[in-house]
């Protein structure tokens, strides 16, 4: 499943004359990128995983920005001294390669059974010698693109005509995120006799007893909703009766077998929100256009293509120069989450405390201005927001107050058993059960 920006290292367009759908960048715009991730790099490819991300958090410029370029978000955080901590292992991928290779064994047989037992009604599978596998090899991102988009044309016909099974092993399919063109390659599409396309996810994480972890499962959702809007856009000269199932094919190993299992994922949710969340990106054109001069992501790597050389004060202040909007959400998603997260802890941004509480604190960004409001130095008595926190700072006070007493700083004047009259307060103060 990986994707590539068009950032001038594909194809060009007289090798591949299929353009159409897709923005045509600027010669300029091309060269600007290429100087933001240095201008000896090659462009880090972009993966549904990552893209995901990005539409989760559309309010993000700096992400955007260095996804757009091609930047190693990895390699520029370990620069900077706050490397991630989350991917991989090589033994997983080489268990997830070996897994999806026996799912899509003898032209997808074991695939296309499991898809007609979930979609086909109890109809029986096709022969494997029944089924198209068309190939779909071309020169470059954008041959490969323009293949695909014959091969769904082929395949849509054919089923119109004979009723045939079809079945694309990686196509690549192109969407348009932030005014630029990304290219990303599903496990597999296909397309049903009713002409229908069907998006096919495999996964390595196991199927426990007919259950499968949520959020894994969730996180799936997600990645082929962005499959399921790429292909939308690669039907798009078929005719309007081009369709994208609203459902994917989830495979996975059946407990802790190697033996595929099948479930039909609903995605019109992440479909919708997917969909709204790109079109809330804004251009990286316009990011970049916002940025001081000079300004670039370059490591300058040393002769043995690892070693950072360039400084990381500069790095951090060409980062700092981009507009972050973190979240705690970002530590499983972005490379940079580490040093953005301890930026927004030292200027107290809310955030950092999550979004949920960020929105309910409205105008208020900082835990300054919070507590500033909560204990009446500033802000509007009339915003709710304001009048929450008050309310909140006087029951915290009389909370206080009932457990240790008038004086915040000890016992009553006179009295010389330091222990307050009454029982005393859980969880408040130090009180019994405080610690539990």
């Amino acid at each position: 499943m990986n994707a590539s920006l068009d950032s001038g290292h594909g194809a060009t367009a007289s090798t591949t004359p299929f353009r159409r759908g897709l923005p045509r960048q600027t010669t300029r715009l091309r060269q600007r990128l290429a100087e933001l991730r240095g201008p000896a790099t090659p462009p880090r490819p972009l993966d549904a995983r990552a893209l995901a991300a990005l539409a989760a958090n559309p309010g993000c410029h700096r992400r955007a920005l260095l996804d757009g370029a091609g930047v190693d978000k990895a390699a520029l955080a370990r620069a900077l001294g706050a490397p991630a901590t989350f991917g991989q292992s090589q033994f997983a991928f080489v268990r997830g390669n070996a897994f999806e290779a026996r799912a899509l064994a003898d032209r997808g047989a074991e695939l296309m059974r499991l898809l007609c037992e979930r979609t086909g009604g109890g109809a029986a599978p096709p022969p494997p010698e029944d089924v198209r596998v068309p190939e779909l090899t071309a020169a470059g991102p954008e041959g490969r693109a323009g293949r695909t988009r014959l091969a769904l044309a082929e395949a849509r016909e054919a089923a119109r005509e004979r009723g045939a099974w079809t079945l694309l092993r990686h196509p690549m399919l192109a969407l348009e995120v932030a005014g630029s063109p990304v290219f990303l390659e599903p496990d597999a599409v296909a397309v049903r006799p009713d002409g229908a396309c069907v998006v096919v996810e495999i996964k390595s994480f196991p199927v426990l007893d007919g259950a499968a972890d949520p959020a894994k499962v969730g996180a799936a959702a997600r990645q082929a909703a962005v499959y399921a809007l790429a292909l939308t856009d690669a039907l798009a000269e078929s005719g309007p009766d081009a369709a994208v199932s609203p459902t994917v094919l989830l495979v996975c190993p059946k407990d802790f077998s190697n033996l595929p299992t099948a479930e039909l994922v609903d995605i019109r949710k992440q479909l919708a929100v997917t969909r709204r969340q790109l079109a809330r990106l804004t251009r990286v054109e316009d990011i970049a256009a916002r940025l001081p001069e000079g300004c670039t992501f370059d490591l300058r790597l040393a002769e043995d293509g690892r070693t950072p050389t360039r400084p990381a004060a500069e790095l951090a202040e060409a980062v700092e120069s981009v507009r972050a909007a973190y979240a705690p959400e970002c530590l499983s998603s972005c490379e940079l989450a580490f040093h953005c997260r301890a930026k927004a802890r030292e200027a107290g941004a809310v955030t950092a405390l999550g979004r949920s509480l960020r929105g309910e604190l409205g105008g208020l960004s900082t835990v300054e201005e919070v507590l500033a409001a909560a204990l009446g130095e500033r802000g509007d008595p009339t915003d709710p927001a304001i009048a929450a926190l008050r309310r909140a700072a006087a029951l915290r006070e009389e909370a206080l107050t009932a457990a240790t007493g008038p004086a915040r700083g000890g016992p009553p004047a006179g009295d010389t058993d330091h222990r307050p009259e009454g029982p005393p307060a859980r969880g408040v103060g130090g009180g019994v059960g405080s610690c539990r």
